[in-house]
């Protein structure tokens, strides 16, 4: 039996859990000595650059599993090219009452109301001080509930966070911190991005700054968010976090469940938004397509729609940590058949 199978094997024992159990025990048999390591061979055609920053492939676990960097190496030896840590607050919070996650098995879905639990900013830089550099780490950065300056939050992240990631995620987009999506408005996203990067750029360590938006969004939200994003020079848009629309087709007991839903429902209008902005940036800023990716044909799918690089996280309650090489084995197949000699020719060939 391989590694890839038992490693799936043993995901699939740890869904018998309840969900935020599991997620728990999860991310200690990560930071244990028998966590699963891949021997991933990756096509060279899969490197890419963007916003500055070297990647070896273009599949990331998204934000929401390591939430307080414990165990960002250990997820980059299952093959990821990046991990993104957190949501990280200035101040530890304990989140949303429990229970807080769902799982739609029928559906393939999580929905989640977490509220950005996480131990705080310091915890959390101590951890990523500490850790030994390998791969491409970065943080998304989130307010604290009670927070009298949401921005200043934001900002204390970048602050904090100064040499220790590759890049910083500016979150204003989850639905389980009553407000926040309050910044995605023309003034505020405004307000906010000049703030958050003129703090960036006063740092003798500068990464860059990924903003992450909501599928939610109205026509004149997308116009206004392209526009800013353009005028404010961010690095990268991150398309999209969880949503708080329910599709009809949905069959799980739990669909109604309030908080962000997640997974196979989210791919389609996650993508086709990823493709919208793909069409108004027209290339001058890269796009990091997340939302529903369970297989090397979604991958390729978000990349053909404009994504640059790719992230997941529901795909692996379900599919096993083996998911992640089997991306990354096949999308050079995918790539090729079409005709393309790189990643990079492939973005934005859909659109």
């Amino acid at each position: 039996m391989t590694a890839r199978m038992i490693a799936n094997l043993g995901a699939r024992a740890v869904r018998l859990l309840e969900p935020e159990l599991a997620h728990r025990a999860t991310v200690a048999m990560m930071a244990s000595p028998f966590a699963p390591r891949f021997n991933v061979r990756v096509d060279p055609m899969l490197a890419t650059r963007v916003a500055g920053v070297d990647f070896s492939n273009p599949i990331g676990l998204a934000a929401g599993f390591d939430k307080n960097a414990e165990v960002p190496n250990a997820m980059l030896r299952l093959g990821f090219g990046f991990v993104e840590v957190g949501a990280v607050t200035p101040r530890a919070q304990a989140g949303n009452e429990r229970p807080r996650v769902f799982r739609l098995a029928e559906d393939e879905a999580v929905v989640n109301r977490y509220g950005f639990n996480n131990g705080g900013l310091a915890i959390v830089a101590e951890r990523l001080r500490r850790r030994r550099k390998a791969g491409v780490v970065g943080v998304n950065l989130g307010a604290n509930k009670d927070s009298a300056d949401r921005i200043g939050d934001f900002i204390a992240g970048v602050k904090g966070f100064e040499g220790l990631v590759d890049f910083y995620t500016v979150n204003i987009s989850s639905p389980n911190t009553p407000g926040l999506r309050a910044l995605q408005d023309k003034t505020a996203l405004v307000d906010l991005l000049s703030r958050v990067l003129e703090a960036r750029d006063a740092l003798a360590v500068k990464a860059p700054v990924f903003l992450k938006v909501a599928p939610d969004l109205a026509d004149a939200d997308k116009s206004d968010i392209a526009s800013i994003a353009t005028k404010q020079n961010i690095d990268a848009l991150i398309v999209s976090n969880t949503t708080i629309e329910r599709p009809e087709w949905l069959t799980s007991t739990h669909a109604g469940e309030k908080g962000g839903l997640s997974g196979k429902p989210l791919f389609l209008p996650s993508t086709e938004l990823l493709a919208e902005f793909y069409s108004e940036f027209k290339g001058t800023i890269p796009l990091i397509g997340v939302g529903g990716v369970a297989s090397a044909e979604d991958a390729f799918a978000k990349i053909r729609a404009g994504a640059s690089l790719v992230q997941l996280y529901t795909a692996l309650i379900y599919e096993g940590p083996g998911l992640v090489p089997k991306i990354i084995e096949k999308l050079p197949a995918l790539l090729n058949a079409e005709g393309y000699s790189s990643l990079a020719e492939a973005v934005g060939s859909g659109v």
